[in-house]
């Protein structure tokens, strides 16, 4: 039997940052992964998602040629290189993170991992010991009853990055960041998209003003979007796909060639060996404490299959505390209220902290501040005007309640207001940094400005 100090299940951006901190620390490190380093993220996710949208960012950028004193003479896309190229932007990262084993010297043992008790892992028939292991196993497309995926007309985003040819129409269900930013892509290479949130608003976990200024955006792309609506059946029995909707108003059907499912996502935990172990779960979630262990010694989890945001950037964070705490560093638990959220379609969303909604609600009194790109000089030469940032404040301390952000490139700029809040930074504080002109990151000190009733150029 193969012995180790530490053992990853599962290689996403969880596990392989795990490991890689582990070897680090100088433990012998293993990790287990039955498909592709990189997990999701990397070859099915947030990096070949990220690919799609840049092609559909430069194909609107040729079709707008125009508005910029150019001339393009019928731009046009290949579906099929689009894909390709997606695809190929995820193998080279997936190829990173075979050299990045290789360099930090971390064994990677291919097959389906079951945990044993004992701090064993069985993979294909053969065991390995650690005296710690951890479960890194990540989570895939969530299926509801009704919106059963078979893989051709009702797909998941899995799907949805790889199709053979692109559909004429497609139904999204679920407008969370999966689902708009497919919703996006579509529609930008020539789909009729429609989608389907069961929610009031699209992007509801977002501050309100955000969600309405993105329904206007999208409306204006040519998406149809419908909210309080559900998707209560579906007909794939013709060529396409009929939709029944309930809504408001009433039942309405819907005819598209493919309804995609973005009604969130599952755990990865069925024939892992959890119930064998005896570690307890809760809804789909493995209960762990601060430091991720879990209730039985010697196992631990992070990342999607722990309660807390589903976002590569806190399944890394989640698992460097975790190994730094078992090689008995000094470490702080991780701020969930702190955790940035991005979405990645046109136009951008970046959130931290709390909406308007919440902190009144949480009783704070409010300094409230937003500044329009439509009055940035940036934003004006590049074209970009739609948006805005939001900033709020607690009006007695000056404390950084909130950020939230809806215009292009805003997820390079949410980045300051997360470094701003895990420093305590009040809002004169932001207010008296002086920011670059012109620049589109103007606006959060414009925005904390018009908070304070100082704001210059509104």
């Amino acid at each position: 039997m193969s012995k180790y100090d530490i053992i990853v299940l599962g290689s996403g951006p969880g596990g392989y940052v795990t490991a890689i901190r582990a070897s680090q620390l100088g433990f012998k490190t293993a990790v287990i992964e039955k498909e592709n380093l990189g997990g999701v993220c990397l070859n099915w996710g947030c990096i070949p998602t990220k690919a799609l949208l840049k092609s559909a960012q430069v194909f609107d950028y040729l079709k707008h040629a125009e508005d910029y004193g150019l001339s393009v003479k019928e731009a046009d896309k290949d579906f099929g290189k689009v894909i390709e190229r997606s695809r190929g932007v995820a193998d080279g990262m997936s190829k990173g993170v075979q050299f990045l084993m290789k360099k930090n010297k971390i064994d990677v043992i291919d097959g389906f991992g079951k945990l044993k008790p004992g701090k064993k892992v069985e993979v294909d028939g053969k065991e390995y010991s650690a005296d710690h292991i951890i479960i890194a196993t990540g989570a895939r497309s969530r299926e509801l009853p009704n919106l059963k995926q078979d893989g051709k007309k009702v797909i998941g985003y899995r799907e949805a990055m790889s199709l053979d040819k692109q559909p004429k129409s497609m139904i999204v269900v679920g407008s969370g960041a999966i689902g708009v930013e497919f919703a996006h892509f579509y529609n930008s290479m020539g789909t009729e998209v429609t989608i389907v949130e069961y929610l009031p608003t699209l992007v509801p976990l977002e501050d309100e003003e955000v969600s309405k200024q993105f329904e206007r955006s999208f409306k204006k792309a040519g998406i149809k979007v419908m909210t309080n609506a559900s998707v209560e059946k579906l007909d794939t029995s013709g060529k396409g796909v009929k939709a029944t909707v309930k809504t408001k108003k009433g039942e309405e059907t819907l005819e598209a060639d493919i309804v995609l499912s973005a009604v969130g996502i599952t755990s990865n935990l069925e024939n892992i060996g959890i119930e064998d172990v005896g570690i307890v779960v809760d809804k789909d979630k493995i209960i762990v404490n601060d430091w991720y262990q879990t209730n039985i010694p010697g196992y631990y989890a992070i990342g999607d299959v722990v309660p807390g945001p589903a976002l590569a950037h806190v399944a890394s964070a989640e698992g460097i505390i975790c190994v730094e705490k078992i090689a008995g560093e000094h470490v702080e638990a991780l701020d969930y209220g702190n955790i940035p959220g991005c979405t990645y379609a046109t136009p951008e969303i970046a959130s931290v902290g709390m909406t308007e909604k919440q902190a009144k609600e949480a009783g704070y009194e409010l300094k409230v501040g937003k500044f329009p790109f439509s009055a940035s000089g940036k934003a004006s030469a590049a074209g970009t005007k739609d948006g805005f940032v939001k900033v709020i404040y607690d009006a007695k301390y000056g404390e950084w309640l909130g950020c939230h952000m809806i215009g292009a490139g805003v997820t390079d700029m949410i980045a300051e207001a997360v470094l701003g809040r895990k420093l305590e930074t009040t809002g004169h504080e932001v207010l008296k940094a002086v920011h670059p002109h012109p620049t589109m990151s103007e606006a959060v000190m414009e925005a904390t400005a018009d908070a304070y009733g100082e704001v210059i150029h509104l």
